[in-house]
């Protein structure tokens, strides 16, 4: 690296549940600039899956809890990442930074939820959503798969860089 890292911005929280982690969720989601859109789609998902929430009397959660459960199923614990040695490329397994985790959550839970079939955006998200916090759907089985890998490739862990 030529020049130092750059410095963590904080991030401001967000209007409706004062949470840094759904600002960063909301960032990750934008396009084009567009924040305002951004939170308005995210909103209508946990309204959806407030909406759709069927447990009853101390079994029902919270919607944002519901997210955040959602996130935790998605977030992997490792990698695995291609490593040359002597000619041949290896996929060695490597622990991940927690930062790195929540990161990596997020992305696969919005990619996931773009290429569910809903009519809406907010929709898509919110069936992401329920299926993450049941331990199911596209955005957890990611995370099943890279856990998989990871597990398949731990005799070429020695050589982790």
């Amino acid at each position: 690296m030529r020049k130092k890292q750059a410095k963590k911005r904080p991030l401001l929280p967000d209007p409706r549940f004062n949470d840094q982690l759904v600002t960063r969720f909301v960032n990750m989601m934008m396009w084009s600039g567009k924040k305002s859109t951004a939170f308005k789609v995210f909103y209508d998902a946990i309204d959806a899956v407030e909406s759709k929430n069927t447990g009853e009397g101390e079994d029902k959660k919270e919607a944002i809890e519901l997210w955040k459960d959602a996130l935790s199923n998605v977030m992997p614990h490792v990698e695995v990442r291609s490593r040359r040695v002597g000619g041949a490329t290896f996929q060695i397994p490597s622990p991940i930074r927690a930062d790195r985790k929540i990161s990596i959550a997020m992305k696969w839970l919005i990619n996931y939820s773009r290429k569910r079939n809903e009519k809406s955006m907010a929709l898509k998200l919110a069936a992401e959503i329920l299926a993450a916090s049941k331990e199911e759907g596209a955005a957890v089985k990611k995370k099943v798969d890279t856990h998989k890998m990871a597990e398949a490739n731990k005799a070429f862990s020695h050589f982790r860089f």
